[in-house]
């Protein structure tokens, strides 16, 4: 095979042309690279995009690191490379919008079974979704939370929407308020579909194959926070967990769904299951929560009917963190505030400042949850709540 060409060698036949010309677009890309960014400019005509490099001027130490890394790729490849730079590091918008950080990491795990959603618009934009899923046995029901949980309750705010109507047909008023909605019956059923939905996938329908007891042993706990301008609306089924920060006192909105829970323990017992202490209290001696989504081969002492708390919002709130167990296992509530606030407000040197301070405060708790020696994965999402008016969200 060819390896260096003079100019004089002529292509024998296809394979070798091919060859040829392989090997004059890798000298050209090197040229590239050696020379300097603003010979690059002036003499490689449309090699930088002209219009994406006139919008990283306005943020200098942007474009400087982009013309570092666009110099090594190709043309398409490069602007891929800045789709990615100007959205991580966008300018806030004019208008105020609610703020939130969020971090998802695998921890001293082998794989990743946690998800998040964030900033959903759901009940006529009239609230913002967030909810933390953390998956056991596999990811396939915290993926499926991820991607479908948030339909069904709109399906279920839908119908409850319909009801209201036909119950007042004598004026014209059916918007979906918040204090016409029975929260509780509405995220119990929205639990429920979804959790009918994940052993439907289960048994092969939606796309999965069939796993058996795999597949029934795969489950997911959940929490669900509906940040609204008056409500906050908290549904928990599982060990997750949500605290929220009021005048710096923790609050936590949910209660974790532990098998040695005085209550949880009565319910499990009473269906005619056992909490055994195997490495901690389990139900059956196999699972550490009482109440998920999934887990089929528990039932029914493993139920997935969350708890609904509705918080009403007051001027002295100021955040909301929102963690699976990796975070809550080895970090207390009132721990957990007192990084976030002395963040917020800037007690703490930040080590990248062009981050906001909620997704710092959030990278934070996963990092104080590591070198506490937490062994789970570590999913927290940081909410602000200092401004009562901002629950919009740019899409």
């Amino acid at each position: 095979m060819m390896v260096s060409d003079n100019g004089d060698n002529k292509p024998r036949d296809l394979f070798h042309k091919r060859v040829l010309k392989s090997y004059h677009r890798r000298q050209q890309i090197h040229q590239r690279m050696t020379t300097s960014s603003d010979e690059d400019q002036a003499g490689c005509g449309g090699f930088v995009p002209k219009k994406r490099f006139r919008a990283r001027e306005i943020n200098e130490p942007i474009d400087k690191s982009c013309k570092t890394e666009s110099s090594s790729k190709s043309n398409s490849s490069n602007s891929s490379s800045s789709n990615v730079v100007v959205s991580t590091f966008e300018a806030p918008p004019e208008k105020e919008e609610l703020k939130y950080g969020v971090i998802s990491m695998i921890g001293r795990r082998r794989v990743m079974e946690d998800a998040i959603t964030v900033a959903l618009r759901v009940a006529n934009n009239e609230f913002v979704f967030f909810a933390a899923y953390d998956g056991h046995g596999g990811s396939r029901v915290s993926h499926a939370c991820r991607d479908r949980l948030h339909y069904f309750l709109e399906e279920e705010l839908l119908q409850n929407k319909r009801k209201a109507k036909n119950n007042n047909n004598s004026n014209n008023n059916s918007n979906s308020s918040s204090s016409s909605v029975d929260w509780e019956k509405v995220m119990v059923k929205c639990f429920l579909k979804m959790d009918d939905d994940v052993m439907r996938d289960g048994n092969g329908v939606g796309g999965y194959e069939v796993g058996g007891l795999e597949e029934a042993e795969v489950g997911s706990t959940a929490v669900v926070v509906m940040v609204g301008k008056e409500d906050v609306v908290v549904a928990n089924c599982g060990d997750c967990r949500v605290v929220l920060c009021n005048s710096g006192v923790a609050i936590p909105l949910s209660n974790d769904h532990k098998p040695d829970r005085p209550d949880e323990k009565k319910r499990v017992e009473d269906a005619g299951g056992k909490i055994l202490n195997w490495n901690g209290s389990r139900v059956q001696g196999v699972l550490a929560t009482s109440r998920s989504i999934g887990d089929h081969y528990l039932k029914p002492y493993v139920i997935p009917e969350p708890e609904v708390t509705v918080y009403k919002r007051n001027e002295w709130d100021e955040f909301l963190v929102i963690a699976t167990d990796g975070l809550w296992d080895v970090v207390s509530n009132k721990v957990a505030c007192e990084v976030v606030k002395k963040c917020l407000d800037g007690q703490i040197r930040r080590s990248f400042p062009e981050r906001d301070c909620a997704a710092e405060a959030a990278t934070l708790l996963a990092e104080l949850a590591i070198a506490k020696g937490s062994k789970d994965n570590i999913s927290v999402i940081v909410v602000e709540l200092d401004k009562m008016s901002d629950i919009k969200v740019s899409l």
